[in-house]
């Protein structure tokens, strides 16, 4: 019989704990946390997930809610003893692994259900995404759908719905502007820590194998709409809010989860602000973009 195996990671600096329970599972099916991986466990850990093929539900809890974890949506359901349980499928909809958490998302249970590495990966790398991103909501720790490019030592959100050029806009940046380099293409980490806004790359970064640990300074935001011209216009705090709140990950349902992300967009809006960019694919684009919002 296999030993247990705990690996402790470090993502946006908060620590964590992966116990992997059975010789079925490692660590080589979530290679994108190699870089965040710590020799040694932290003094406070954020959650400890148990990857362990026999789990299953007792008894399964009622049904809540959906959640959309780019554009796959998961099922969640709650037990009697107000414990989280999900349902991960992938885009398919081949069911991927199942989940349990506490309340807090502190202590989590995780079955591994594909078949192919790949669903494996999915499985476990989706449990990770989730659990991280609730158990750290009332940390003033926000996962972020945006493509974040780094510039002077700053780092650029661009957020927008899939598929609407957030990373075009990026790479526009990368291309045409000196000094830049990708932080991640999808889901970084943004933190306020000791009243200013920082931005972590992560171990999920979508489509794009950006998986680089650090960190910068957060310089500005952007909401990228395709428009036939280019323009860009600061939002008020009103409608930085509202096109904020779509592009965290979070939970409406879970009260704990939904005023932590409030609080922390509320922060980011103060501290940061935010801006709407109306644009082509062109260099242009990402030029205006610059001038205007880098201090």
């Amino acid at each position: 019989m296999m030993k247990e195996r705990k690996l402790f990671y470090c993502v946006g600096g908060h620590s964590f704990c992966v116990v992997f329970k059975d010789e079925c599972n490692d660590e080589s099916l979530i290679p994108s946390f190699a870089r965040f991986r710590q020799e040694e466990p932290a003094d406070t850990l954020l959650f400890t997930l148990t990857v362990d093929d026999s789990f299953r539900f007792k008894t399964k809890g009622e049904e809540i809610g959906q959640f959309d974890c780019g554009g796959c949506n998961h099922g969640v359901f709650c037990t009697d003893n107000m414990e989280y349980q999900y349902e991960i499928s992938d885009v398919h909809g081949v069911l991927c692994s199942y989940m349990q958490s506490s309340p807090d998302f502190r202590n989590c249970s995780v079955a591994i259900m594909g078949k192919t590495w790949s669903q494996r990966n999915y499985g476990l790398n989706n449990a990770l995404m989730m659990t991280y991103a609730f158990a750290s909501a009332e940390k003033q720790t926000m996962l972020m759908h945006a493509s974040v490019i780094r510039h002077q030592g700053k780092g650029y959100l661009m957020t927008a719905p899939s598929g609407t050029g957030k990373s075009t806009h990026t790479r526009l940046w990368y291309d045409n502007i000196p000094g830049c380099d990708l932080m991640n293409d999808d889901n970084p980490v943004v933190r306020i820590v000791d009243g200013q806004a920082i931005v972590y790359g992560s171990p999920w970064s979508g489509k794009t194998p950006c998986y680089r640990n650090i960190q910068a300074p957060v310089g500005g935001l952007v909401r990228i709409k395709q428009r036939p011209e280019n323009s860009i216009r600061k939002y008020s705090p009103i409608e930085a809010f509202s096109n904020l709140l779509p592009a965290i990950s979070n939970m409406k349902w879970d009260k704990r989860v939904y005023k932590g992300v409030c609080d922390g967009i509320a922060e980011l809006i103060r501290l940061c602000g935010m801006y709407e960019l109306g644009c082509l694919p062109d260099a242009a684009a990402a030029h205006l973009c610059h001038d205007t919002i880098v201090k």
